[in-house]
């Protein structure tokens, strides 16, 4: 019975996810796949920023990886939705790359936290974000 609830919570945020992180995700994912090289480094400069911005404050010892993977997707989730909420990214690229970024790190955070296991094409989405995701990373950390 408990499980039931738990795969309900699942449905819920993937709903949520396909509403406002999905579609900027893709987006994002594919520009990044035509970029040339010297754009694909603002590509690793946005994502990573994103990926940074959306770590939890405090460190608890306590949290295991799904539980921070959340909390971090989470944290992008909520600007995503202010930034649709506030703007019109249409005009403003670097606006409309900064929120697709956060939503393709949302997308990775729920990957990695497991949550799309009911769901196979949100899981494939998710695993493009954690590859795309984890390049940045290296990149910026190189």
């Amino acid at each position: 019975m408990f499980n039931w609830f738990r795969v309900d919570k699942r449905r819920k945020k993937i709903r949520e996810d396909r509403r406002y992180l999905e579609g900027r995700a893709r987006r994002l994912l594919q520009k990044y796949l035509a970029a040339d090289d010297s754009e694909k480094r603002l590509y690793y400069e946005v994502i990573a920023g994103a990926a940074a911005a959306c770590q939890p404050e405090v460190s608890d010892p306590g949290l295991e990886n799904p539980q921070h993977a959340e909390l971090s997707a989470e944290t992008a989730l909520k600007v995503v939705k202010i930034h649709h909420r506030q703007t019109s990214d249409e005009n403003d690229d670097l606006a409309g790359l900064i929120t697709d970024a956060y939503a393709t790190v949302g997308i990775a955070y729920r990957r990695a936290a497991a949550v799309y296991r009911v769901d196979e094409e949100m899981q494939r989405l998710g695993t493009a974000a954690v590859h795309l995701t984890t390049i940045a990373n290296s990149y910026m950390a190189a």
